[in-house]
């Protein structure tokens, strides 16, 4: 059965390459992340299993007045994340608040722990950024 978002070619599917170009020029884009990036340094890998397109990896790295985020891992990365495909649809609609998912171990953290949270504003400013996309997203589950 079509939707309406089948039919819609500005919908791009979560975790799809032309997702994470989206977020790719929007992070390049965004005017916060450049000041906070002034300041912050920290590169954050993100990895998501079991997804229709299988496993997927991404980076946010932010230093020296530059944010950046794309395919493949952070590098250097301080921090790395890995959840399952359930688990990132859910935070990234909102059914499930991050920090739960954090210390309900449904998204496991490796590295840095103290380099994440001293980049808490640089989190922030990013998740206006994913919402401008997210109003865009297909959601496969």
């Amino acid at each position: 059965m079509s939707t309406d978002d089948d039919n819609n070619p500005e919908m791009i599917d979560y975790l799809s390459l032309a997702w994470i170009r989206e977020l790719s020029r929007e992070v390049r884009e965004s005017e916060e992340l450049a000041e906070l990036a002034t300041h912050h340094s920290i590169g954050v890998t993100q990895v998501v299993n079991e997804g229709p397109d299988g496993d997927v990896t991404y980076h946010l790295q932010v230093a020296d007045g530059t944010a950046m985020f794309g395919a493949g891992a952070a590098d250097p990365e301080d921090v790395k994340m890995q959840q399952s495909y359930e688990t990132a649809v859910a935070v990234a609609t909102g059914e499930l608040n991050a920090q739960e998912a954090f210390v309900t171990g449904k998204i496991l953290l490796f590295g840095d722990r103290e380099a994440l949270m001293q980049a808490q504003e640089v989190f922030a400013a990013l998740d206006t950024v994913f919402n401008t996309v997210r109003t865009r997203t297909r959601y496969n589950r």
